[in-house]
């Protein structure tokens, strides 16, 4: 009997976290990051507040791991990577190809992830710095053992156009989310208008790897 009844304890706080973690989505979806309040996120769950400081350490806590389960950087984890390391043979073209491609999708569909974004940029939080210090270990990783083994002495131009390419692609789903959908003439909100961008990243891609390539043919 206790350990059954140890067990069920044990779901019901993981589903309790779940519903917290949830409600912070949920208000950050309609109210932005202002609308997160002890008292909204525990009425959205439909869980004591008393328990955001049981399981989480406090509001901080709850939306630290909020941060850590939404954001596409951190998910694509170094041990991920370091399962594709031995099948890299193109000095990692097509794995930074896809990975650029699918976080331009990643971040038009996620609304919670634009919310996220505009909140890294409008308020200093130490989550959020967080946040961007891990995306930058991840990111470190990846351009240690994939992508300067490759360029070597052009590495840190490849970082350059990539930090480009990065920002762009989430200022065009920023911009089409919250301000309107034509820039430069296309519309970033139409399947066809996403599309030639899909196919420009494809191609800027290509072109750095001809360009910047250091290897022997």
């Amino acid at each position: 009997m206790e350990r059954k009844s140890a067990a069920g304890s044990i779901r019901n706080k993981e589903r309790s976290k779940k519903k917290f973690l949830d409600a912070v989505g949920k208000i950050l979806k309609t109210k932005g990051y202002a609308g997160l309040k002890v008292n909204d996120i525990a009425t959205t769950a439909g869980v004591d507040k008393k328990m955001i400081y049981t399981y989480f350490g406090g509001i901080d806590g709850l939306i630290d791991e909020y941060i850590r389960s939404q954001d596409y950087w951190i998910n694509a984890t170094t041990d991920k990577t370091d399962k594709i390391l031995p099948d890299i043979k193109d000095g990692g073209e097509s794995f930074i190809k896809e990975m650029l491609l699918s976080q331009f999708d990643y971040v038009y569909t996620n609304k919670e992830a634009q919310k996220l974004l505009l909140w890294s940029l409008s308020e200093p939080r130490k989550s959020l710095k967080k946040l961007i210090d891990t995306q930058e270990e991840n990111g470190e990783h990846i351009f240690k053992y994939i992508f300067h083994p490759y360029f070597k002495g052009n590495s840190e131009d490849f970082r350059a156009i990539m930090a480009i390419m990065v920002s762009g692609l989430y200022y065009l789903n920023m911009f089409a989310s919250v301000n309107g959908s034509v820039f430069c003439g296309l519309d970033m909100n139409s399947p066809e208008g996403r599309e030639r961008v899909k196919r420009a990243i494809s191609f800027m891609v290509g072109q750095t790897y001809e360009n910047l390539n250091t290897q022997e043919d």
